[in-house]
Parts: C-alpha cells; structure tokens; sequence
C-alpha cells in the first residue's frame, strides 16, 4: 500500500499545465464521442468494443498466450480500419452538426421576416391543435439548412401557400395525400404525401408508451438524418410532439408547441424562464408563467 501511493504521489509530482491541457483534451474528445452516439444504436456497439478491449487487455497482461498475443497484434489494425465502416452515420451526423454550427438557420434577419416565421408558425400550430382534436394523424416536417430535395421527390409536389385548412385537408383520412409526411419550408407546403426515413436507434423500443407507430419512428428518423424539425400528430391518442436532432418531446398543448417553435424559429423578447431542448438551453416566453397557474 506505501508504495501504492508513493507511485500515485510521483504520478502527481510530474504534472504541469501541459499535461492538465493534454488531458483536457483527450476528455473532450472522449465526450463528443459520446455525446454523438447517446440514444443511438452505436452506444450498444460502442458497449461491446470496449467489452472486447478490456477483456482482451485483462488476457494480455495476466495470462501468458503467445499465440493469442500474436493475433491480436495481427487482427488490431484491421479492426481500427473497421470503426469508421461501423459508425459511419454517427461520424456523418457529428460532422454535419460541425458544418452547421454558428449557423443562423431560420432565424429572422429583420422584423419583416420575423412576422413571417411567426405567421408560419402560428398557421402551422392551429392546423396541429385541429388535427389533434380530431385524431388526424399528421407528420409535418419544417425544413432548415439541410435541403429536403431528395424527400420531396417522393412525394406529390404542391409549392402551396401554406394555410391551416391545406394541412386539415392533406391530413384528412383516406384522402389520395394523407399517407406521408407534408414538407414545408418558409411560407410555402413544397409537397405531401413524401416518404421519410425512418430511425433504426430504437428509442421508441425504450418507451412505456407502445401507442407510437411509423409516423413517430419517421419524425425521429427525419431528425436524425438532417436539421428539420418535425411535428407528429398521433391518430391514436390526438397527442402532439416534436422531433428535433434524435430526440423527441411528447405530451405537447397548442401553447407549448407554439412556444416550442417560437424559440426554435425566432429571438423574442421578454424571455421568462428557460428549458433544456434539444441539448441546448432554450429560453421559452410564457412557459413559466403557464407552469405556475
């Protein structure tokens, strides 16, 4: 035991600034790693190779197998190689959150346009609470940065003005539009019925509730794959959520949704109270106040 700590004091003893920086570094990495992979179907992967390097290392180092050793030294290349192939949509998803970051996205650049977006939001969110009462099922997804060219090419091309009773009636069952996500980007609906990806990370697979179907998977599959912002209207139940980033809000009231939006889409003034969205610290108008009642 003494010379337990005395190695941990000389441990101790030999670090400076630079090795504090060096370890700094080496967390942060480690930590965006994580932070990328969390509720995905990599953490389970990611679980199981670092299984396999410690048990491999425990084997090494207390057991003496040449033969064993010498694979392993053989094979370990090849298996790095192998990463990159294995995480390969989480390493594609990290970068394109790099790309983006200090983007603006749909933020307004002056008062015109922030009228704009809240007249948006505002069409979209009377549509949601309508359709929520009435159990239509819905999958509106709001593009941002990410083009949703290639999705909209599934679907029926409309590039409508958006309007509360075009959403009532693209969502109305078994009309020719209702199977399919609406894609809508600023004030125009640029098609219906369009075919989304659907999310393969099985957070739904986690959740009490099994009351959620394609629609909530292809709204978690839609924000994973780019930035948009999608909002599900389930047929079953009439509850409304949001998907943003692999992550999904549920349980949401016409005022929370539009408060949701406002947030996402706009700066306001008057900021009450903050809430953690999507990772990040939002700062919601009226949330607090609405709590509190």
């Amino acid at each position: 035991m003494p010379e337990f700590l005395n190695e941990i004091l000389f441990i101790f003893q030999r670090i400076n600034w630079v090795s504090v920086l060096d370890l700094a570094l080496v967390t942060a990495i480690f930590f965006i790693i994580l932070l990328l992979v969390r509720d995905t179907q990599a953490t389970v992967l990611l679980r199981g190779v670092l299984f396999l390097i410690i048990l491999l290392s425990l084997m090494t180092q207390f057991v003496e197998l040449p033969a064993f050793n010498w694979l392993i030294k053989t094979t370990l290349p090849a298996l790095l190689l192998a990463i990159p192939v294995i995480f390969a949509p989480e390493i594609r998803r990290g970068l394109e959150r790099l790309g983006r970051a200090g983007s603006t996205g749909l933020i307004p650049r002056n008062k015109t346009s922030e009228e704009a977006v809240k007249s948006s939001i505002r069409i979209i969110t009377n549509a949601s609470a309508r359709l929520s009462a009435r159990r239509h099922g819905a999958l509106i997804v709001i593009e941002q940065l990410d083009s949703l060219r290639d999705y909209t090419r599934t679907g029926v091309y409309l590039d409508a003005n958006l309007t509360p009773e075009l959403l009532l009636q693209i969502f109305y069952p078994n009309s020719p539009l209702h199977d399919g996500a609406v894609i809508i980007s600023g004030q125009r609906v640029i098609a219906a019925a369009c075919v989304m990806p659907l999310s393969a990370s099985g957070i739904l697979n986690r959740l009490p509730d099994r009351q959620m179907g394609l629609r909530h998977r292809a709204a978690l599959g839609t924000s994973e794959a780019s930035d948009a912002v999608v909002i599900v209207v389930s047929e079953e139940t009439g509850s409304i959520s949001v998907a943003q980033s692999g992550r999904l809000f549920r349980g949401l009231d016409a005022t929370r949704l539009e408060n949701m939006l406002i947030a996402l889409f706009t700066s306001p003034p008057g900021i009450v109270d903050t809430i953690n969205l999507f990772g990040w610290k939002i700062r919601i108008p009226g949330l607090k106040k609405k709590e509190e009642k």
